[in-house]
């Protein structure tokens, strides 16, 4: 009949409900799933042996200048002379000891400068330049000092020991104070390349 009406009922499958999804879907939670967190690198190891450079540097003035001074200051004369001549013995009248003064001078005048660098480190630990200038010239002094002070060290060797081969006497029996003083500094002068090496190691692990 016309004014009946017919009503259909569309019974949807279990497929087919499992391929609608809502547009905003809230993601499973998972325990698994953690968030991965960048950390800064520190730099607080190099900040460290910035201030530990610093250290060793008024070390190493105090070494090299101390050296220098010794050296410089020396000087003794016999109690007995002759009518022409006076024995005295003097740091300039051996030019390996005149060099050890000035490369010990050299020395300290340049770790007293360097010191500012140094402090620049201290205040911005990632900058890379002032160590590998710090590195460049720490090793300059190194060789320096090294040369001065073996120089100082062979003469001050001959002094105590003497050579039969060339006939050289050892004069450290007579001059004694002389040869004290002068021994002292040399190996003020060894510790101060010690200290020259370590600030280079120090500088080479900051980069």
């Amino acid at each position: 009949m016309e004014g009946d009406s017919a009503t259909i009922h569309i019974t949807e499958t279990p497929k087919e409900r499992k391929g609608k999804a809502p547009l905003l879907a809230t993601p499973p939670a998972s325990s698994s799933i953690k968030p991965v967190v960048q950390k800064a690198p520190k730099r607080g190891y190099k900040r460290g042996l910035a201030i530990l450079d610093v250290v060793l540097r008024i070390a190493g003035i105090a070494a090299a200048l101390g050296a220098a001074i010794a050296m410089a200051s020396t000087e003794e004369t016999l109690p007995f002379f002759t009518q022409f001549f006076q024995f005295q013995a003097q740091y300039d009248d051996l030019p390996a000891f005149t060099f050890f003064v000035i490369a010990n001078s050299i020395t300290a005048a340049y770790l007293a400068l360097s010191i500012p660098i140094s402090i620049v480190c201290i205040v911005r630990p990632h900058l890379v330049v002032p160590r590998i200038i710090l590195i460049f010239l720490d090793t300059v002094m190194v060789a320096l000092t090294t040369a001065a002070a073996g120089g100082a060290a062979s003469i001050v060797y001959l002094a105590h020991n003497g050579n039969s081969d060339a006939n050289w006497p050892a004069i450290c029996q007579q001059f004694s104070d002389f040869c004290q003083a002068v021994s002292g500094a040399v190996v003020a002068s060894f510790l101060t390349v010690v200290v020259l090496m370590v600030l280079v190691v120090l500088s080479a692990f900051s980069l």
